[in-house]
């Protein structure tokens, strides 16, 4: 077993290699005692919509909040129904629910694993207004078919860019645009294990429409414009001054970032190409992929045909030997009980179905040496080793 533990996320590695930096731009905060709405706010939003290229981003208190707010922006209305992968975490769903909303489960694509564009036109009814995309795991869902469905029935499109800041989707006709830039209105979340992170809870919403812009400061400072004057029914959500100190920090390294987690990606791409029991994760011809997960599935094996089990005992051996792995999701949405009486279901949900059942997200980030790498990497390959010896399973089937 390795000396030093391996973690899911090293965040105490990436802070000492940024300590420096990091602790002046929170010292200047803490002199200062700006810690709302310090002007090292409006500076890293102003940063962030210079690297994303798009004119305006509005930073709020976190990811969740963002998707609240964008669909208050968006001005639906209770029964109003919005799309959304059944194979996500629960924000986007919950956030349609909070406002009287529907929420309509389409599946997703099993090797990607983000929405399917192709069962998206078969879900649309008279009252459907929206579509939420999530760019799962750090890759674009596919975009231009998406946005055609959704300029033919005239409905509007918010990313759900949490955990692909920084990848970019290439256009059939070659134009190239960041995730998060592409629908009516982009949000993102700062959660410490996302691709840009702050040390706490954090978000931001993102849109190239002036208007809207101004109606989502508004609605995130209370819905109003002046102080003490509510023009709209808003909330208080809003990014502290001490998180965007630490996140303009960040930005300036985040293609940096987003390099290290590739070249620890291709390590596994590699070094687990023998093992026929696995289904690496496909990055798609259209996307980059900036790897917030490394997810794989598992294939049944013999006569293990339940595959959550075979998860299990694979986790429990990974564990022994200090290795961490997470399940991104064990239940998808329509398993929800909280969705079950209220989220209509179109279409089947199998791919969703499946995937809860066998993906498994292992150890990725900035930090991550080759030693530790290869050491994950001859785990897995013991197991399944040890699996088909003691099971007498011909490998060639």
């Amino acid at each position: 077993m390795l000396e030093k533990h391996i973690q899911m996320v090293d965040l105490q590695g990436q802070y000492h290699r940024l300590k420096e930096e990091i602790d002046a731009a929170m010292q200047t905060v803490i002199e200062s005692s700006a810690f709302i709405n310090g002007p090292q706010v409006k500076a890293f939003g102003d940063h962030l919509a210079e690297y994303l290229d798009i004119p305006y981003v509005i930073p709020c208190g976190n990811g969740t909040d963002a998707l609240q707010i964008a669909l208050m922006a968006l001005q639906l209305q209770p029964g109003d129904e919005v799309i959304v992968p059944a194979f996500t975490y629960v924000a986007a769903a919950e956030v349609i629910a909070l406002l009287g909303l529907t929420p309509v489960l389409v599946d997703v694509d099993p090797r990607t694993y983000n929405i399917d564009p192709r069962k998206i036109e078969e879900s649309i009814s008279r009252n459907t207004k929206a579509i939420i995309v999530v760019q799962l795991f750090g890759q674009s869902c596919d975009m231009a078919p998406i946005l055609r469905i959704a300029g033919m029935y005239h409905l509007h499109v918010i990313e759900d860019n949490a955990q692909s800041v920084g990848a970019e989707y290439t256009f059939p006709d070659g134009q190239v645009k960041k995730t998060g830039t592409m629908g009516v209105i982009g949000t993102t979340s700062f959660f410490p294990s996302k691709p840009l992170a702050c040390f706490g809870d954090g978000g931001a919403l993102m849109t190239s429409d002036e208007s809207l812009a101004k109606r989502i400061r508004m609605i995130a400072n209370h819905g109003q414009e002046v102080k003490y004057h509510h023009k709209l029914i808003g909330c208080n959500s809003r990014l502290d001054t001490l998180h965007a100190a630490v996140l303009d920090v960040k930005l300036k390294y985040i293609d940096e970032f987003t390099k290290a987690r590739q070249v620890v990606a291709r390590r596994y791409d590699e070094g687990l190409a023998s093992c026929e029991q696995l289904i690496l994760p496909k990055k798609s011809d259209f996307s980059t992929h900036v790897y917030h997960q490394y997810t794989v599935q598992l294939k049944p094996v013999g006569d293990y045909t339940d595959t959550a089990k075979l998860r299990e005992s694979l986790q429990s051996f990974l564990k022994e030997k200090g290795i961490p792995s997470m399940v991104y999701y064990p239940l998808p949405l329509q398993a929800q009980d909280a969705y079950k009486w209220m989220a209509r279901t179109p279409g089947n949900m199998n791919e969703a179905a499946r995937l809860s059942q066998c993906v498994l997200s292992l150890p990725i980030h900035t930090e991550m040496t080759k030693e530790e790498q290869e050491y994950i990497i001859d785990a897995i390959l013991d197991f399944y080793s040890n699996l088909v010896e003691s099971n007498n399973i011909d490998e060639r089937k």
